[in-house]
């Protein structure tokens, strides 16, 4: 949602700015905008400071949108640590301060019209649904906008300064750009490089040409093994004992009793039924003298658009509204006491003096109880049976508190209860396949618990409960050779013949370097010369069955110079370079017009990662490693000697 407060730029150059400078708020939040430091910072330039809960705040939006796209594997702040996010995380922040605190000291400030016109033109963009506004008069609504930045973690005074800093950097470096145009051999170089081809002469080894190997013994793929450990170790695994206390399973055994469900509808009968709705004409009047001429025209039949018209009012038409959806309750009374086609006389309403002519009327329907059965027994079935979970929950708790374990505790109070086969964290078996049931929430929470350790009931909603006890850990390790001898054999072997045609391919590129022609060369090994002629990188994705090594060789080659290099399928091939040419002049022509403003956009970017780098260095501004890492949880003290040394330098 709050991507979606971000769409007031409109010129090209503040697209690029928001590139570099405002996404990131996407990913890392709204930026502090506390003035003055404090004794708890984590970030400090200049005047602003960011404390360790705010950068936790950003810290943990970050995380949770890498744990999306790892597919829900959980990253625990030790993890992030070992990664480097932290780091990565607080130094985008430090340079977020920097630039916004070096453009507020320029003098750069939007003023507050400003900011509430880009407020509203960004709510008035939001989806109907949510956007802050009164449904029947139209009017923002400040109640509506602050819960609305509620549900974001936000407050008016946090969303607002951010704004003023995002307003205030579009201005800064859209005026900066204006007349920006990088000169035209930027692009003319572009150009002439996308459009140069080359033309390719080339061979592939034949598998035949070299020996096959042997069977590899055991220390052979121990050996490879180890070499290869990063992509064998297996995660570790462990097997879990899950009790769940599920409304939705206990649906099925629940009994609807029929006189809960006639009270239930005869309580809601009235919220059941369809309303009457009305259309109608309102005209407002500026004073009663003028009502009154407006209704004796309406009431001749004079169309109303018209009748408004003359006076220099507009009409206005409601289509299908009960008598709930009139703002004005005056005019309600009115208009759901005449008939179609009838105008009211002038009503001296809560918002002003008005004429109205009821257009069509839609009868009402009376609430059916046939027709609203089904729908309150699912209701009625769904609250009992959400009752009947937690009371199982309770009666989990006294059972654990009396001394029965996770399992034990779980059959007594009759919740299902499952013992897995060893999962990894991802929720997959040791095969790879996934494992039913197991949520993100369930793998999370037993993840973070030591051997034999149970979590505490967590509810999952809607009637939905769990608990987690871990019955055994199996750590990383690389597999038993056994159980992976045919694999790893097959993958041994294939890298012996890789080695093997690679150094072939060498052996005969070096006989074509000597002199030997390639044709000449193909032929000793079975071979025969393939020509492509016209390559180019534009065109390159014409040609990928040549390989991405090929290619990559093919273009970093000059004319007459060979090459081996591994082909798309399985096999090398030798190559050589046997023609550069230009492009055509006109075509590079076109092109350096059209790239050019890509040119310009590009240096632009470089300006303002510049400037950025630039506002850091002016301001001094200061990063706390070691309070960060302790504002996500991790305990510095048992970091290695040099990262925490690392952690303490930054501390300034």
């Amino acid at each position: 949602m709050l991507a979606g407060f971000r769409t007031f730029a409109k010129s090209p150059f503040a697209v690029v700015l928001f590139g570099l400078l405002i996404v990131s708020f996407a990913v890392f939040g709204i930026s502090d905008v506390f003035k003055g430091p404090t004794g708890d910072w984590v970030v400090s330039a200049g005047s602003r400071s960011m404390s360790s809960a705010a950068f936790k705040a950003r810290f943990d939006n970050y995380r949770k949108d890498a744990e999306q796209r790892a597919g829900g594997e959980p990253i625990t702040p030790e993890a992030a640590v070992q990664r480097g996010l932290d780091r990565q995380i607080l130094n985008e922040l430090a340079l977020q301060e920097s630039i916004a605190e070096l453009i507020h000291k320029i003098g750069v400030r939007p003023s507050d019209k400003l900011v509430a016109d880009v407020v509203h033109q960004q709510m008035s963009q939001l989806p109907p649904n949510v956007r802050p506004f009164d449904a029947i008069t139209g009017k923002f609504d400040s109640k509506l906008y602050n819960a609305l930045l509620a549900q974001n973690n936000l407050t008016p005074t946090l969303y607002e300064a951010s704004l003023r800093d995002e307003i205030a950097q579009a201005h800064f470096f859209s005026g900066a750009a204006i007349g920006l145009r990088v000169p035209r051999v930027y692009s003319a170089l572009q150009a002439a490089y996308g459009l140069e081809t080359r033309d390719l002469a080339a061979f592939v080894i034949n598998p035949a040409s070299v020996a096959q190997p042997a069977a590899p013994t055991d220390a052979q793929l121990q050996a490879f093994m180890k070499e290869h450990a990063a992509q064998l170790t297996l995660p570790e695994f462990r097997v879990l004992s899950i009790v769940r206390f599920s409304a939705k399973a206990l649906e099925p055994t629940v009994t609807v009793d029929a006189a809960e469900v006639q009270k239930t509808f005869d309580f809601r009968k009235d919220t059941l039924a369809t309303a009457e709705t009305r259309s109608l004409a309102q005209i407002v009047a500026p004073d009663t003298k003028t009502a009154q001429l407006i209704a004796q025209r309406l009431t001749k039949g004079e169309v109303p658009a018209v009748v408004a018209r003359a006076y220099g009012k507009d009409v206005v038409m409601v289509s299908d509204k009960p008598k709930s959806a009139l703002p004005d309750r005056k005019v309600a009374d009115a208009a759901f006491a005449l008939a179609a086609g009838q105008v009211s006389a002038p009503i001296a309403g809560d918002l002003g003096i008005s004429v109205i002519k009821v257009t069509k009327i839609t009868p009402g329907k009376p609430a059916d109880l046939a027709a609203a059965r089904p729908g309150i027994e699912a209701e009625l079935r769904a609250e009992a049976a959400q009752a009947k979970a937690y009371d199982q929950t309770q009666a989990y708790e006294d059972a654990h508190s009396g001394g029965s374990d996770l399992v034990a505790a779980g059959s007594k109070a009759g919740a299902m209860v499952v013992t897995t086969a060893p999962v990894a964290a991802q929720g997959v078996d040791q095969t790879g396949q996934p494992v039913p049931g197991l949520t993100p929430e369930v793998m999370k929470a037993a993840f973070a618990l030591p051997a034999g350790g149970e979590s505490e009931i967590t509810e999952a909603g809607k009637g939905e409960y769990y608990a987690v006890r871990v019955e055994k850990i199996i750590p990383s390790a690389l597999p038993p050779l056994d159980t992976v001898r045919p694999q790893l054999t097959q993958a041994w072997m294939m890298n012996q013949m890789v080695e093997r045609l690679q150094a072939k391919a060498e052996e005969l590129a070096a006989r074509v370097r000597k002199g030997e022609s390639l044709e000449t060369v193909a032929a000793s090994v079975g071979g025969q010369v393939q020509r492509v002629a016209g390559v180019s990188r534009e065109n390159a994705q014409q040609h990928q069955t040549l390989g991405r090594d090929v290619l990559v060789a093919m273009f970093g080659a000059k004319p007459g110079e060979v090459f081996a290099a591994r082909a798309a399928q399985f096999g090398f091939v030798v190559g050589k370079l046997e023609a550069v040419r230009p492009g055509d002049v006109t075509e590079m022509a076109k092109i350096t017009e059209a790239q050019r403003p890509q040119a310009t956009m590009g240096v632009f970017r470089d300006l303002g990662e510049a400037a950025r780098a630039a506002a850091k260095v002016e301001l001094k501004t200061k990063v706390n490693l070691d309070r960060a890492r302790q504002a996500i949880g991790v305990d510095t003290s048992q970091l290695p000697k040099d990262e925490a040394g690392a952690a303490k330098g930054k501390a300034k």
